[in-house]
């Protein structure tokens, strides 16, 4: 057997790093795949309803898989299938959880006849009445119900206007901001104090 050229040499070097770039470039492409259909998607803030914690254009990323092996609960920001339009997807906080009594009157929420104490938006924000959940009425969640609502109430197309949401039109929770890179960084958990 003769002795491979030097020309032959270089272009079997090329054809091997190029095989090398390829299968790289495919499996990168299906680790995206997974974890976005599995695990995590972007999302965009989009609109002033969920201010001031979270502004218009922020980047989310959204995790898919906590609510497939544990419950959402309160405070937790999710990113949902919006009920007006299914092919759009919002964003808002869980206020009330399934099972639950809740009001408004006042200008506050109440859940089972107490007030929610919402440290996360500031003390002149009012939370006004809607369409579904009317001053004064109160409204009985069933097992599978949440109650929504934007941080930006007076802004806001929330649970307040067209309902409760089911957890199977959650996409996910927030967890992570990541634009613009300044507010990187992981999602607050709001801890309530005891409603009893």
């Amino acid at each position: 057997m003769e002795p491979m050229t030097e020309t032959e040499s270089k272009t079997g070097k090329l054809s091997s790093f190029l095989l090398d770039i390829l299968q790289t470039i495919v499996l990168a492409l299906a680790i995206f795949m997974i974890a976005y259909l599995f695990l995590f998607q972007p999302h965009q803030v989009k609109g002033r309803s969920m201010d001031p914690n979270f502004s218009d254009g922020e980047y989310l990323l959204t995790d898919k898989l906590t609510y497939r092996f544990g419950e959402p609960k309160r405070g937790d920001v999710v990113v949902f299938e919006a009920p007006v339009n299914r092919r759009e997807d919002y964003i808002k906080r869980i206020i009330a959880l399934p099972g639950e009594n809740v009001m408004v009157k006042d200008g506050k929420v109440l859940i089972n006849g107490r007030p929610l104490d919402e440290e996360y938006i500031p003390e002149t924000f009012r939370t006004n009445p809607g369409v579904y959940l009317t001053e004064g009425s109160t409204i009985t969640l069933r097992p599978d119900e949440y109650i929504v609502m934007g941080d930006n109430r007076d802004h806001s197309s929330d649970s307040r206007s067209w309902g409760p949401v089911k957890k199977s039109d959650f996409v996910g929770r927030a967890w992570v901001i990541y634009w613009p890179p300044n507010l990187w960084g992981l999602v607050k958990e709001e801890n309530y104090k005891p409603l009893n």
